[in-house]
C-alpha cells in the first residue's frame, strides 16, 4: 500500500470516528432534552391542600398520590380532631411533619398525631420553649425514634410530585417566636402555595431578600391574619390569587384584622375563613385550581373593626 494511500485511508478513519462521534453526542443531547421535557411536564393526579378547622390554630394537610404532609397540629385539644380527619382521609402514614413554631396553637396536637401515624421527616425550627406542650411533643419524638430535621433557607424536598422549598428562618435567632416560624413554598405542576405559620414582616422582609421567587396563587395569611404579617412588599411579591385565614371564631385578639382584610380586598384577592367556612380545601391539577366552597365575601363592619 503506498504512502499515499495510507494518508487518504487514515483521513477518512478520522472523519468517520468524528461522525460517530456527533451521533453519540446528539443522541446524548436527545435523550438529555427528552429528560428535562419529562422533568417540567404537567404531574399526574392532583394535589388536594386541606386547611382544617381547629379553631384558633393552624393545621394543613397535603396530599398528592400517596404522598402525605402535616403542617401543625392546632393546640392540645385539638389533637384528636386532627387524628381524625386524618383518618377520614385514609392517612396511615405522613412523609413529612412540620411544627413551624412553638407556640401551642399550632405544635399542641402534634404528639397525639406523631403517636397515631407512621411519621417520616419532621421539621422543627432552632429554638426551644419552656413549656408542657412542647416537652410532650418532644417526648412523642424521642418514644418513636424521630430525629429533627432543621431548616435551611433554599433546601428543596419532594413529596410525591410536588415539591417545597424552605423560605424562613433565615436568623439563627429572633426576639418573637412568631419569626422562627418554617416559610415554604408549595409547588405542584403551575400551581404553588405559600405557608409561612406566624411570620410576621420582619421574617417576610427576610423572605423577600432570599432572592427566591415568592410569587404563589395561594398566601396563608400569616399569623391568623394579623396585621402584624401580610405587609404591602410582601402581599404585592407573593401576588396571590387566592388567601386563606386560619382563626377561630370570635376570637380575643380580633383576628383577623381589618387592615389585613382591607389589603386583601384592595387587591381582588379571593378570601376563604376557618372559622366561617369550616375546613378549606384546594385541589390543584397543576394548572387549575378549585375551592370545596364559596369565596367568603368581607363586610363593612369587618373592615371598620
Amino acid at each position: 500500500m503506498s504512502r499515499r494511500t495510507k494518508q487518504v485511508l487514515s483521513r477518512v478513519g478520522g472523519i468517520v470516528l468524528l461522525a460517530v462521534l456527533a451521533l453519540l453526542i446528539n443522541q446524548y443531547i436527545s435523550e438529555s432534552e427528552k429528560d428535562i421535557s419529562m422533568s417540567t411536564s404537567m404531574p399526574s393526579g392532583i394535589m388536594e391542600v386541606h386547611f382544617i378547622d381547629v379553631g384558633q390554630g393552624d393545621a394543613i394537610l397535603v396530599e398528592t398520590g400517596s404522598s402525605t404532609m402535616l403542617i401543625d397540629a392546632g393546640e392540645n385539644s385539638k389533637g384528636t380532631i386532627v387524628k381524625e380527619y386524618l383518618e377520614n382521609q385514609q392517612i396511615t402514614k405522613l412523609d413529612y411533619v412540620i411544627g413551624t413554631h412553638p407556640h401551642s396553637d399550632h405544635i399542641g396536637g402534634l404528639d397525639t398525631i406523631i403517636d397515631s401515624f407512621e411519621v417520616g421527616k419532621v421539621l422543627l425550627p432552632k429554638v426551644t420553649h419552656t413549656t408542657k406542650t412542647f416537652e410532650e411533643v418532644l417526648d412523642a419524638l424521642e418514644e418513636h425514634d424521630l430525629t429533627v430535621t432543621a431548616p435551611q433557607v433554599g433546601d428543596r424536598y419532594y413529596l410525591g410530585s410536588a415539591s417545597f422549598t424552605i423560605l424562613a428562618p433565615s436568623a439563627a435567632t429572633y426576639e418573637e417566636l412568631n419569626n422562627y416560624s418554617i416559610a415554604i413554598k408549595l409547588t405542584f405542576g403551575d400551581n404553588s402555595f405559600l405557608l409561612a405559620g406566624d411570620a410576621e414582616k420582619l421574617s417576610e422582609d427576610e423572605m423577600l431578600s432570599t432572592g427566591i421567587n415568592l410569587s404563589a396563587d395561594v398566601l396563608k395569611l400569616s399569623h391568623h391574619g394579623s396585621s402584624y404579617s401580610s405587609s404591602t412588599e410582601f402581599l404585592e411579591m407573593v401576588d396571590p390569587s387566592y388567601s386563606i385565614v386560619c382563626v377561630g371564631k370570635d376570637n380575643e385578639y380580633g383576628h383577623p384584622h381589618s387592615e389585613t382584610l382591607q389589603a386583601v380586598l384592595d387587591r381582588n384577592i379571593k378570601l376563604y375563613r376557618t372559622d366561617e367556612q369550616g375546613s378549606v380545601v384546594f385541589t390543584s391539577d397543576g394548572q387549575t385550581i378549585s375551592v370545596n366552597t364559596q369565596d367568603y365575601i368581607i363586610t363593612e363592619q369587618e373592615l371598620e373593626q
